[in-house]
């Protein structure tokens, strides 16, 4: 598997991630590790929400016996962990609680990217950003990220850093797959312009972009990753994915596999992969067998016509302004 640089920075990390979410227990989540670190990852995303801490705790077992300097483990801060007013959000008193529990479940010293989950427009900006600049300067801390923010927070953020010399986000982890592509419109080009790396999480769209959903199911299968959101979220998303769109996309992909002979997975994998500006997707496989697939997406390149039947295949019309700039720029 080959190393990126992730963004500007000097820090290397292999162009798959893998994504810690959806691990159970020991038994079930360090084979996947195993799996993905014998392939030459390096690179393991988690955080403090995930199963309330459980995922840290499993990553963190596995860490123990291995060359931690040989890792890039990062985790990510905000959700609520309790419930007392402060145990959640991204202010410097839940900041400082919740690295130190990260660490402790890590079972780590540091940790290497540490990034805030979510906006929190309960805290100021200035607040968060000076909190995270201290667990750099005192060694906790590597590198900052930030996930779920629109590009103007993510430009203010980065403005503020530089003017008060703190440690800047160097890292975006954003949606971004073949079914929901809203990520290009700014956040892509701002993180190109700046530096700042990205590491898409859901590549494979929930599960739509594996080939395991089809055109006659009337719900998500029963333990599938759409099912899992929708409990989640209290809502009933299959019909509103379940679109002549969707489908177009799908065959796409399971046009390109074909002729490829890799799996739909791999094909979607591959083609975020290729994107410009993307250091690293996030792969959640649950089993040996998927991470096997997944990594299947790597060593390999799509044509130009294949890469670009699948982009046009997955263009939706844009709204205004993005629509009109497209246009003039054309």
């Amino acid at each position: 598997m080959k190393q990126r640089n992730l963004g500007r920075t000097g820090l290397r990390v292999s162009e798959l991630c893998l994504g810690t979410m959806s691990f159970a227990d020991d038994a079930s989540g360090h084979p996947v590790l195993d799996a993905f670190a014998e392939a030459g990852g390096t690179f393991v995303d988690t955080a403090d929400m995930y199963d309330r801490g459980g995922s840290e705790e499993i990553l963190g077992r596995w860490l123990q016996g291995r060359r931690r300097d040989d890792l890039v483990i990062a985790t990510k801060v905000w959700a609520t962990m309790g419930d007392a007013p402060n145990d959640g959000g991204l202010s410097r008193k839940h900041i400082v609680s919740a690295v130190e529990a990260s660490l402790r479940r890590l079972r780590t010293d540091y940790i290497d990217l540490y990034q805030a989950h979510i906006w929190d427009a309960t805290t100021p900006i200035d607040e968060t950003l000076s909190a995270l600049d201290a667990l750099v300067r005192s060694g906790k801390v590597r590198y900052l990220g930030t996930s779920n923010v629109t590009a103007s927070q993510l430009q203010r953020s980065l403005d503020l850093a530089r003017r008060h010399g703190w440690e800047p986000y160097v890292c975006l982890q954003p949606l971004y797959n073949l079914l929901r592509r809203e990520t290009e419109w700014e956040l892509l080009p701002l993180c190109a312009e700046l530096g700042v790396g990205v590491i898409p999480y859901r590549p494979l769209g929930g599960g739509w972009l594996t080939g395991k959903y089809q055109r006659d199911m009337e719900s998500a299968p029963a333990g599938s990753r759409e099912a899992y959101f929708q409990e989640q979220s209290g809502t009933k998303g299959w019909r509103g994915q379940d679109t002549e769109e969707t489908w177009r996309v799908i065959d796409a992909v399971r046009e390109v596999a074909a002729e490829t002979g890799h799996s739909m997975t791999q094909v979607a994998l591959r083609w975020l992969l290729e994107r410009p500006g993307v250091t690293a997707p996030i792969i959640g496989p649950r089993t040996v067998e998927q991470t096997v697939d997944n990594l299947g997406a790597v060593g390999w390149e799509l044509t130009d016509e294949q890469s670009t039947r699948l982009t046009e295949a997955s263009a939706r019309p844009l709204p205004y302004p993005y629509d009109l700039l497209a246009q003039l720029g054309d």
